[in-house]
């Protein structure tokens, strides 16, 4: 009987033992079911990628646009916004704002408008070569004689990234357009691409024999284009990090370089005053104007691919016509040389200093 009766207790205890088993087992299931799904659903990019090369994503292909009156612009205001010489412009993407940046090694927000200050911010050791806008506007990237480029974030008011990597200074700094790289230029003779996602630099490009002295993206691609104290030009696949492409032409330093926004056609301007035009698909050059004696710093082209503002040595803006490549006239008004110029997005408004 008693035999009996511990047979059944141990028949329960053995059942309970088995049922709580079952019920951890199933808990653990279902624990890891939604943590495989909370991963699928949140995932985390450890560094950007390159989009794929698509000329359909470019808003700027096939729309033409009419060329704006620049001679019938007039002169809206002209102070004095920094303690030196200002060394580069640039509008925000959406906002009636621009940004200047100036060897007081200072950059300042300004409204369009009434021309008020709105935001400044302090921390290179020297110069500022250039300045760019973030894609979205929430950030402000600036390179400098410091050998320094810096990232600050509108929305703290700071620096939230300094990159340190070239050795010498740095002459230009510009957004890829998905926001997610940075490439600078230096005297260094490279070209470095920054990843801002993963906070580090991803490529430095060699090639140039002398100073690098502007860059710009080819718009809605990953091939950046160069401009070199070596006289040449030069197109480089930030893919694979290698040169592609190399224009020759000029028989002085190339100071800066731009490209339309409809992505075929770049424009270089050099020490001597010469202004080029270059078709990037045929590798060839299709127009070449003589500004005058002085060097031209600066470009800015329209959104139409029309006209052209170079910022000259001598004092004056120079406007070209590109469709004949014809100089138009030069605008006067400063009383120095001229270092930046820069349309507005909608061609309302150019900014110089």
């Amino acid at each position: 009987m008693l035999t009996t009766l511990e047979r059944d207790r141990l028949k329960i205890k053995v059942k309970a033992l088995e049922e709580q088993i079952t019920n951890l087992t199933n808990k653990n299931d279902n624990n890891i079911n939604t943590t495989t799904k909370r991963s699928a659903t949140r995932t985390v990019r450890k560094q950007a990628t390159f989009p794929n090369d698509d000329i359909s994503s470019n808003p700027y292909h096939d729309v033409d646009f009419d060329p704006p009156d620049i001679i019938n612009y007039q002169l809206r205001r002209s102070y004095k916004g920094h303690l030196n010489s200002i060394s580069s412009c640039a509008f925000h993407p959406k906002k009636p704002i621009f940004a200047t940046g100036s060897d007081d090694e200072v950059w300042k927000l300004w409204t369009l408008n009434d021309n008020e200050l709105v935001m400044s911010g302090e921390g290179h050791k020297s110069w500022i070569s250039d300045i760019d806008f973030h894609p979205f506007g929430s950030h402000l990237a600036t390179s400098s004689g410091d050998n320094t480029i810096k990232i600050w974030e509108f929305s703290q008011a700071r620096c939230n990234q300094t990159y340190h990597d070239h050795t010498q200074s740095v002459w230009s700094c510009k957004f890829h357009y998905t926001g997610d790289f940075v490439a600078s230029c230096s005297m260094d003779h490279t070209i470095r691409l920054y990843d801002l996602i993963a906070n580090k630099c991803r490529q430095t490009l060699r090639g140039h024999v002398d100073s690098v002295n502007s860059i710009c993206w080819q718009p809605y691609t990953a091939n950046i284009c160069s401009a070199s104290g070596d006289k040449t030009l030069s197109v480089w696949d930030c893919r694979t990090g290698l040169c592609v492409q190399t224009l020759y032409g000029h028989t002085n330093s190339c100071n800066h370089v731009i490209a339309t926004n409809q992505g075929n056609t770049l424009i270089s301007s050099d020490a001597d005053g010469i202004v080029k035009v270059w078709d990037i698909r045929m590798v060839t050059e299709l127009g070449s104007i003589e500004t005058g004696q002085y060097p031209v710093n600066k470009l800015s082209v329209d959104r139409g691919g029309h006209r052209l503002l170079g910022a000259s040595d001598d004092g004056t803006i120079k406007v070209i016509n590109l469709d004949d490549f014809t100089l138009l006239t030069s605008l006067t008004g400063h009383d120095g040389p001229v270092q930046a110029v820069t349309f507005s997005p909608n061609d309302a408004f150019f900014v110089s200093g």
